[in-house]
């Protein structure tokens, strides 16, 4: 079933109002306490994120990485929204930072990207996925794989299917929702080597309700 609601227009309307959303809930915050623990961050990755919205995930992993004191190679993030890539860049600008390169792009389009984005050590996305057609699920996780190095790791932060996140989420926010086996079999179909679904830390347990947390090796 694919969704209603065109994602560019509606995050184009939304931004603001998506941004104060998942800060109420503190999905910021469990981001970032989920990398400060990941093993997965090591100096000069090269790291892409797809689908970067108004920047939750780039500030996690940017802080995380500065917590430990190292500098990725690369970090680059595209979305689909004109107007979540200016929020985000108006909040990297707040901040001085300076080393993440952002464009505008659908996932399932990615020939659009630069020449040089690819062989990504660590790909990371948060509540993008779910705004793909379920059809083309497999497609954008095929396209995604082909930007990892071999032996580069995906990781996905994505709603689970509950009844708490189909009013929430899937109803509110015109988003497509998934179980595990779903996640697992897309995966395998779009070719990763292995599938292991992670928790959140302690710290962020509240967010285990809301998602799933998924780490892919190319």
């Amino acid at each position: 079933m694919s969704l209603a609601a065109d994602p560019e227009e509606l995050f184009t309307e939304r931004h603001e109002a998506y941004d104060r959303f998942i800060r109420f809930v503190m999905y910021p915050r469990g981001l970032r306490a989920f990398f400060h623990r990941s093993p997965l961050l090591r100096p000069d990755l090269r790291i892409l994120e797809a689908g970067c919205g108004t920047g939750a995930l780039t500030l996690a992993l940017w802080d995380a990485l500065a917590a430990r004191g190292f500098s990725p190679a690369a970090f680059h993030a595209f979305d689909l929204t004109p107007a979540m890539l200016a929020h985000l860049r108006s909040s990297l600008d707040r901040r001085g930072i300076t080393g993440v390169e952002l464009r505008q792009v659908n996932v399932l389009a990615l020939d659009a990207l630069p020449a040089g984005w690819t062989g990504y050590d660590l790909l990371a996305t948060a509540s993008m996925l779910e705004y793909v057609p379920r059809e083309r699920f497999v497609d954008a996780l095929r396209g995604l794989h082909a930007r990892l190095r071999a032996g580069g790791t995906l990781v996905l932060f994505i709603t689970r299917r509950n009844p708490l996140t189909r009013v929430l989420i899937g109803r509110w926010w015109a988003s497509n929702l998934y179980r595990a086996d779903e996640l697992a079999a897309a995966f395998a179909a779009a070719g990763f080597a292995t599938v292991a679904f992670r928790r959140f830390p302690p710290s962020a347990a509240y967010l285990t309700t809301w998602g799933h947390v998924v780490e892919a090796r190319a």
